[in-house]
């Protein structure tokens, strides 16, 4: 009787020093600059994808350990992965009318292929574009295929689809790397890869993708989709049956 009392006391004793020893760990000398940092970031991304900060020019810094978490610690890819599947479930409810007019538009830069690599050494968009620096990034050719977005375009094009990649890189540099890149990741089957040309020269990425999309309607086409990682991709006129947004906070095309 007395050993059976003194073990639940040793019992309570026990539960009573691990919770006070619970609690003075985790009651340490305040400092919310981790935890508001880290929730600052997600409001500011949330902002940029919500498109409330239409036009910004640089990741603020103090998002930097944010943005560099969420491009590299598997959210990203997680988001990406969701989208497409929303993208699919509407993709396999789209009747097509068989005459060759069914039409889908995809960006390219972070929408088919990566840039990551190269923001990686930009702090993630948080130094100024480097207009140069991103020229002789694209000439490699090293940009690698998102796979969600891979196997989207894959599933599109055996469905009948003519699929459209629609960028604004520049047709008269920056052609032949791109093409020679998407071939190499695996985008093969498209119909027509549309660059930005001399006639676009100083226009808006809204006006240049929104006379490209005109045009393809006067040709005939039904866009039934049309896919970017930019908000630019997706405003303006003959924007197609339905958009589906990409998420990049690393940079913002106006």
């Amino acid at each position: 009787m007395i050993s059976e009392m003194a073990k639940r006391v040793r019992d309570i004793l026990s539960m009573f020093v691990l919770a006070i020893f619970s609690k003075v760990i985790g009651t340490k000398p305040y400092s919310a600059e981790p935890e508001s940092e880290a929730n600052e970031g997600l409001s500011w991304r949330l902002a940029v994808e919500a498109n409330n900060m239409p036009g910004w020019s640089t990741v603020p810094l103090h998002c930097l350990s944010h943005v560099e978490t969420y491009m590299m610690g598997g959210q990203y890819e997680q988001d990406v992965n969701y989208i497409v599947e929303q993208i699919e479930n509407y993709v396999s409810q789209v009747v097509l009318k068989g005459d060759g007019c069914d039409a889908w538009i995809l960006d390219i830069d972070d929408t088919c292929i990566s840039n990551l690599f190269y923001y990686k050494d930009k702090n993630y968009g948080c130094d100024p574009f480097d207009h140069g620096g991103f020229v002789a990034w694209v000439m490699k050719g090293e940009c690698p295929a998102i796979p969600a977005v891979l196997g989207l375009f894959t599933k599109l094009v055996e469905g009948g689809f003519k699929v459209f990649l629609l960028t604004g890189r520049d047709q008269q540099t920056l052609a032949p790397a791109t093409m020679a890149n998407l071939q190499n990741q695996g985008f093969i089957g498209y119909h027509r890869v549309i660059f930005r040309n001399q006639s676009f020269k100083g226009k808006s990425a809204v006006v240049f993708k929104s006379e490209v999309r005109k045009q393809l309607v006067e040709e005939g086409y039904r866009i039934w989709g049309n896919v970017g990682d930019q908000w630019t991709d997706l405003q303006g006129e003959c924007l197609g049956n339905r958009t589906f947004k990409i998420p990049n906070p690393m940079y913002c095309v106006p």
